[in-house]
């Protein structure tokens, strides 16, 4: 869920037009009246799809929904496939409640037969929206302590989808870690690609096709191997990596472009595709010296989630403990490292 600013109202839209619809969730089927989009404050987009803020006005101490609809100005073909997932992704929302995942509210259909999800409201910026907020003020690393509360509670959310609803998110990322307040609260949004996993821990549906996003998906992913929860703990360490440099995965180059701009070279002439692609799936590197002893133990975490044999990065629930309890966290049976 990347951030947009706020939308114009410089007298460009008529009257407020709402739609009357039939939800279904927790209120059994009651009408809610959802605003046309450009009535809305728009919190984010993704690919096909734009998260709106839904203040419900009238409601005696209620709390404001996110609601995600379909971009009306995707091409036909490609609504189908967003049509899909939003409902996929409801589907698993109705099922899950954790206070480190976003929560499902309702899901409404609208009069040109198109559906609308509303979430709970997890926080008015994702963490990748604070990571460009932090770059433009010519900050560093998010400091040590955010760093590890953002582990802890997304790491928390990771291992109730594993271990109790048997699921891979499947594309974790910053976009998809929104931020209430000063960190008041972490939570995993986006489950749309979630895959169901077997008793053990692996991708149960063989002909279950992993979605992820290029730079955050690990090599057993790039290279069509067996999908486990592991490909979420990669991503997770990626995550991590993100607040530590302020940057993409394997995107280095394109903070080069700027320098090279006064010489005219365009974007494409700058940009190493070949070099890219060849990084997708490896450890990006960290300058562990620049950021200090206080970073020790997200820096160890990292190298931990980010082996590139999926056997060797720990599970969700190993993180938890070694971060709630510096409890020893298993990279083999034989061989054991503390986070302390």
């Amino acid at each position: 869920m990347n951030t947009s600013g706020k939308h114009s109202d410089e007298g460009v839209f008529k009257t407020p037009k709402t739609i009357r619809v039939k939800s279904s969730g927790n209120n059994g089927g009651t009408p809610i009246t959802i605003p046309s989009s450009p009535f809305m404050k728009k919190l984010g987009c993704g690919t096909g799809v734009n998260v709106y803020l839904m203040d419900r006005v009238g409601k005696l101490n209620a709390s404001p929904w996110a609601v995600k609809k379909i971009n009306s100005k995707c091409a036909a073909k490609q609504k189908a496939v967003y049509q899909k997932r939003l409902s996929q992704e409801a589907k698993v929302l109705k099922g899950i409640i954790h206070p480190n995942i976003v929560g499902f509210r309702a899901v409404a259909t609208a009069t040109d037969g198109s559906k609308c999800l509303a979430m709970e409201y997890g926080g008015e910026q994702s963490l990748n929206d604070l990571i460009e907020k932090r770059k433009e003020e010519g900050l560093k690393a998010f400091p040590a302590a955010n760093i590890e509360q953002v582990a802890l509670h997304v790491a928390r959310g990771l291992k109730y989808l594993h271990n109790e609803k048997k699921l891979l998110h499947g594309d974790m990322k910053s976009c998809n870690v929104v931020i209430k307040g000063d960190f008041e609260t972490v939570k995993i949004c986006d489950v749309g690609v979630s895959l169901p996993l077997d008793e053990n821990m692996k991708v149960s549906d063989p002909k279950a096709e992993y979605i992820g996003t290029e730079p955050w998906n690990s090599m057993e992913a790039m290279v069509g191997g067996e999908i486990t929860d592991k490909a979420d703990i990669f991503s997770y360490g990626l995550t991590l990596w993100e607040m530590m440099t302020l940057a993409m995965p394997h995107l280095e180059t394109l903070d080069q472009d700027d320098d090279q701009e006064d010489e005219g070279d365009s974007f494409e002439e700058s940009f190493d595709e070949d070099a890219y692609y060849e990084r997708l799936g490896t450890r990006p590197p960290l300058d562990t010296e620049a950021l200090g002893r206080s970073y020790r133990r997200m820096v160890e975490l990292f190298y931990l989630c980010t082996e590139e044999d999926p056997k060797k990065r720990p599970s969700a629930a190993q993180i938890v403990q070694a971060l709630e309890s510096n409890a020893p966290l298993e990279k083999t049976p034989t061989e054991v490292i503390v986070i302390d």
